[in-house]
């Protein structure tokens, strides 16, 4: 074989080589893709759902319930293309489909739920925090128009006021029947404070009013507190007596 054969079979070769290792990588990295999206889409399933299940009855309504039900619908076909052997997922697709078929008059099953501590208060925050970005994604897929979706967001910030409110007044209501007014107190005075912080809270006069009433209650209860009784001896009372008897024991002495 001639040099130049030699080198051209070499060349061949390496190309050849070559050319696998290009067609393994894009097959690698289709497959890291593909595995990527599907874990991203069933995330997106998990959160719809688990806000849909999960979030407090007192927020949820048939409008949002069908929103989440379409939102996640589109997630789970998205997702059946990369995992076409899920039964699971085909069976919650055929459920969603009946549930997004009852349009707004879809059951609503979540149940109230009081908001009676912080912890309670920073869970249901998380969740309307991942409301939000549920809302931003459906308006980006086409499902809810920008108007729509502000609309939307406007709720949302309303169900956080409604929150804290809620544990306020909860917090301060407990103190009050637990005989602590200097807590119940600081309770409603947050209450206070942070509707005056909010950039429009003419939604909420009456609330603020109300809270302003508690706060006032809850204050006198306090002061009242702090008054010594008739018979009872203040600080002030056993230092005057002591400055009489040390006046009284030097007349003596002096006299």
């Amino acid at each position: 074989m001639s040099p130049v054969v030699i080198t051209l079979l070499v060349v061949g070769g390496i190309a050849i080589l070559l050319a696998i290792g290009y067609i393994n990588s894009l097959i690698e990295s289709r497959n890291l893709e593909r595995a990527r999206r599907k874990a991203e889409l069933g995330d997106l399933i998990k959160r719809c759902a688990r806000l849909s299940e999960g979030l407090p009855g007192q927020f949820m309504s048939g409008p949002l319930k069908l929103l989440l039900a379409r939102l996640e619908l589109l997630d789970c076909e998205h997702l059946l293309p990369l995992d076409k052997q899920n039964t699971a997922l085909r069976e919650r697709i055929e459920e969603l489909r009946r549930l997004i078929a009852q349009g707004e008059a879809i059951a609503v099953p979540n149940a109230p739920q009081k908001v009676f501590n912080e912890a309670k208060a920073k869970e249901i925050r998380y969740q309307l925090d991942d409301l939000h970005a549920q809302i931003g994604r459906a308006a980006r897929a086409g499902l809810l128009g920008t108007q729509e979706a502000k609309r939307w967001v406007q709720q949302i910030r309303d169900m956080l006021v409604r929150t804290h409110l809620e544990l306020f007044n909860n917090l301060g209501q407990a103190a009050l029947q637990q005989n602590r007014p200097g807590q119940a107190r600081l309770a409603f005075e947050r209450g206070v404070q942070y509707l005056r912080k909010l950039a429009d809270p003419t939604p909420y006069e009456a609330e603020l009013m109300r809270l302003e009433v508690q706060l006032e209650q809850a204050n006198a209860l306090v002061l009242d507190r702090l008054k010594p009784g008739a018979g009872d001896p203040s600080e002030l009372t056993e230092a005057l007596k002591t400055l009489e008897d040390d006046d009284w024991k030097k007349k003596q002495i002096y006299d």
